[in-house]
C-alpha cells in the first residue's frame, strides 16, 4: 500500500489483480469510500505514490496512473515506465518504493526455490532502482532471493530490507533475514549461502559464506516476513521510535508437526546499525489449533503515529492504535463478540508487558479466541478497511504488547 500526501491510500492485490483507492474524506480514520481504479493486471503487488502520479509494478511492467487523485472514477490510460522485467511469475510480483535519492526501487526475486540464473538476467535476485521516467535502471543489491519490503533509516538514510530464506532445507532452517544494505553492490548471499552462515546443499560449494554482507539479523524459520517500516510516529512508546515493524505473512509449507511460524508483526530493535533484539509487536492472526484467519502483508505509518496493517489472507487493512487510557478487559469473546465482562487497571510486571492490546480486525463470521484469564485486554474497533464491497463488521482479534515503563 501507499498514502499519498492528500490522504488517499492505495492498496493493490497481487491474487485478484487490482488497485483500490481507499478514502477517508472526514479524516477519523475509517473508510468512508472504497474505488477500484484499475482490474485484470498481472500480479500488481507493488504501489508507490510521487508528484501526483501512482506507480503500480506487475510481474514484467511498471505503469504510472498520471494526476489520479483527480481522476479516481475514470482513472487515465497509465503510461508505461518499464517493460522489459523477467516475465516469470515465481517470486515475479514485486513491492517498489521511492529512496531518498528519488530514485524507483525494484527487487526481481529469484524465479525459483533455489537457482542462479544470473547469467540469464543479472537482476534475478536482486534490488534493482531506476529513474523515475525508467532510465538509468541498475542493480542495487545483489543476492536477495525475495525481498517484499524495504525501507530507509530516517536518520542514516540507508536502505534496510526483508527477504524470505529458500524452503526444503527442513522446519527449522533457513530463517528469514533482515538486510543492512548502506552500499551499492552489496551481496547477500543467495544461492549459495542463507541467513549468512549456511551454506546451500548444491550451491554453497560454489562461494563461502563468508564473501558476503550477513544478515543484520536472523528472523523466524519460513515466517515469510514481507513490508517492513521505521516507525517515525509518536503515538506508540518512545523506544519505538526509529525500530524497524516487520508483517510476517506466515509459513506455508512446515509440516503439521512443527506448526506454523509467523502470521504476527514483529519488531526489531536497533542501537546504530546493530540489532539488539528482535521480539513480537502484535499477534492473534493464527489460532492456538495452528489455523490462521489472516495474514498481515504491509505497513504503514499515519500522521497521527498509528500502525495500519493490511492482511491479504482477510482482505481488509486495519489500524493499530495506541489505548487511550492505561486501563485494559478481562475479556471473554463470545459467538455474538460481546463486550467485556469487567474492567481492571493495568497491572505493572511480568514479563516486561504493560498492557496487551486488543484490536478487532477479522471479516470473517463470529469466531471465539481462547486466552489465558489472567491475560488483560482492550478491544479496539478496526479502522480502515480496503477491498470491494460494502465495508464488514469483524470479530477477530489480535494482541498487541506493550513494553512496561
Amino acid at each position: 500500500m501507499a498514502r499519498s500526501p492528500s490522504g488517499t491510500l492505495f492498496v493493490s492485490t497481487r491474487q485478484a489483480g487490482d488497485v483500490y483507492a481507499v478514502l477517508d474524506r472526514d479524516q477519523d480514520y475509517k473508510a468512508d469510500d472504497v474505488i477500484t481504479i484499475a482490474t485484470g493486471l498481472n500480479m500488481p503487488n507493488g504501489v508507490a505514490f510521487r508528484d501526483g502520479a501512482l506507480y503500480v509494478a506487475e510481474v514484467n511492467r511498471i505503469l504510472r496512473y498520471d494526476g489520479i487523485e483527480g481522476r479516481l472514477q475514470n482513472p487515465p490510460e497509465p503510461v508505461v515506465v518499464d517493460e522489459e522485467f523477467p516475465t516469470e511469475r515465481s517470486h515475479g510480483w514485486k513491492f517498489i518504493r521511492f529512496g531518498p535519492d528519488g530514485k524507483l526501487y525494484v527487487p526481481v526475486g529469484a524465479p525459483c526455490n533455489i537457482c542462479d540464473r544470473t547469467d540469464e538476467d543479472m537482476r534475478f535476485g536482486s534490488i534493482t532502482r531506476m529513474n523515475p521516467d525508467g532510465s538509468a535502471q541498475e542493480v542495487y543489491a545483489h543476492g536477495v532471493r525475495n525481498s517484499v519490503g524495504f525501507d530507509w533509516h530516517p536518520e542514516t538514510g540507508d536502505l534496510w530490507f526483508t527477504s524470505n530464506g529458500r524452503d526444503r532445507l527442513g522446519d527449522t532452517s533457513p530463517g528469514d533475514t533482515l538486510n543492512h544494505a548502506p552500499d551499492p553492490d552489496m551481496h547477500f548471499g543467495f544461492p549459495f549461502c542463507h541467513q549468512g552462515d549456511t551454506p546451500d546443499p548444491e550451491f554453497g560449494e560454489r562461494r563461502a559464506c563468508d564473501e558476503f554482507s550477513p544478515p543484520a539479523q536472523v528472523l523466524g524459520p519460513h515466517v515469510a516476513s514481507l513490508g517492513m517500516r521505521f516507525y517515525t510516529g509518536s503515538m506508540f512508546p518512545e523506544r519505538y521510535r526509529n525500530q524497524i515493524f516487520i508483517a510476517e505473512h506466515g509459513s506455508g509449507n512446515r509440516t503439521p508437526e512443527a506448526g506454523h511460524t509467523g502470521y504476527r508483526i514483529t519488531v526489531a530493535t536497533l542501537d546504530g546499525n546493530q540489532v539488539t533484539d528482535y521480539s513480537v509487536f502484535a499477534e492473534g492472526w493464527l489460532d492456538p489449533d495452528n489455523s490462521s484467519w489472516g495474514r498481515p502483508t504491509d505497513l504503514e505509518v499515519l500522521p497521527d503515529g498509528s500502525l495500519l496493517v493490511t492482511d491479504d489472507g482477510a482482505g481488509m487493512t486495519c489500524r493499530l492504535r495506541a489505548p487511550s487510557l492505561r486501563l485494559a478487559s478481562r475479556t471473554r469473546l463470545h459467538s455474538d463478540g460481546a463486550a467485556p465482562l469487567e474492567r481492571k487497571p493495568v497491572q505493572q510486571g511480568g514479563a516486561g508487558l504493560a498492557v496487551s492490546l486488543i484490536v478487532r480486525v477479522g471479516f470473517a463470521s463470529p469466531s471465539p479466541l481462547k486466552r489465558s484469564q489472567s491475560m488483560l485486554w482492550e478491544r479496539r474497533p478496526c479502522a480502515i478497511v480496503s477491498g470491494s464491497g460494502p465495508v464488514r463488521r469483524f470479530h477477530h482479534f489480535v494482541a498487541v504488547r506493550w513494553p512496561r515503563g
